[in-house]
């Protein structure tokens, strides 16, 4: 795909200062920039770049005024991160903006899409399954049985959605990634075997939700495993049967929530923190990564370690933790003077 200066101003709503029909094809970084590729300057410490770069197009912001000539073309808009990330987001929907249904894949009978649908070689719609407008599922998909699907949805490549899972407008679901699958349950008998325990329930995920490349999230036992709207999931992340993960709330890689555990509203939760079972955590906490956290959690608790302590005191018990190598010297070295005037 090829886009002029012209036509990136006319989406950006800036003004092109040098070759308006300069073609481009590709992003760069600044420093990396070659000919045929777009890239932008919003930090001010790479303006020195601007001067060496290769790259045909550069973002700007309205007020940079080059100091010397410049052999890229500029577009200058008000702001120029912005305006990058917009030109992003517009090269991802013409890139994934496929239509129509490639062979050989399965469709049931029984299951109906909308407007602008794709559907990948070797993907699999089941019974009853219901698919709304612009939504693309990418080769090797598993869409199984009453699967709901909203709008504008994308399935990548090799993510398996198991029977009755919902999912609303505007969601992404990532590579190998795996939504509906039966969560851990078993009870042990007094064999000490353990029997299945059926997990009838199913996973709703609300709208503009995305979740990472090999995450899994588990249907409930009774009921709904649930990610309300915003959520954000990184790539391999286990959210466990009747979890469910408030509004807007953010959880990096690696991380393991177990069951019925509810995650409040616009929480931050860092990198392999593991979270036990049937807990409740409340509004805006945020976890540092690595935190084991097994008790309940109120609103705006910042927490870090393994069990996980209130963050302030997490860093003063450090201060001494670092030190106890030395502490311990001391004390011996109290002890000694303390048994040697005994021995007097």
């Amino acid at each position: 795909m090829k886009f002029t200066a012209t036509q990136i101003a006319g989406i950006l709503e800036g003004e092109v200062e040098g070759n308006p029909q300069i073609a481009v094809h590709k992003l760069s970084k600044i420093e990396e920039g070659e000919k045929g590729s777009l890239t932008f300057l919003a930090n001010p410490k790479y303006t020195s770049y601007i001067y060496s770069t290769k790259a045909s197009i550069t973002i700007v912001n309205k007020d940079f005024v080059p100091e010397q000539s410049v052999s890229t073309t500029l577009i200058k808009v008000d702001d120029a991160y912005k305006s990058f990330s917009k030109l992003l987001e517009y090269y991802n929907q013409v890139k994934n903006n496929k239509v129509g249904v490639e062979n050989p894949c399965y469709i049931s009978e029984s299951a109906s899409y909308g407007e602008g649908f794709y559907l990948g070689a070797f993907a699999y719609l089941g019974e009853n399954v219901k698919i709304g407008d612009n939504v693309k599922v990418y080769p090797n998909a598993y869409i199984g049985d009453n699967v709901s699907i909203g709008d504008n949805v994308i399935v990548f490549a090799g993510a398996k959605i198991y029977s009755e899972t919902i999912i609303g407008n505007n969601c992404v679901i990532h590579g190998g990634a795996i939504i509906g699958a039966d969560g851990f349950g078993f009870t042990p008998n007094s064999d000490g075997e353990y029997s299945k325990v059926p997990q009838t329930g199913n996973v709703i995920i609300e709208d503009n939700v995305d979740v990472g490349a090999g995450t899994t999230i588990d249907r409930a036992t009774l009921g709904s495993t649930i990610l309300r709207k915003g959520v954000k999931l990184d790539n391999q992340i286990q959210i466990a049967h009747n979890v469910e993960i408030g509004e807007h709330t953010a959880i990096a890689a690696q991380t393991g929530v177990a069951g019925s555990t509810k995650i409040g509203k616009n929480c931050l939760i860092g990198g392999q923190v593991g979270i036990v079972g049937h807990i409740t955590i409340g509004d805006r906490v945020r976890i540092q990564a690595q935190s084991g956290i097994g008790r309940n959690v109120k609103d705006d608790e910042v927490l870090q370690g393994s069990p996980a302590l209130n963050y302030g005191d997490f860093n003063k018990s450090y201060v001494h933790f670092k030190n106890l190598p030395k502490l311990a010297n001391q004390i011996s070295n109290i002890e000694k003077k303390v048994e040697g005037e005994q021995t007097k």
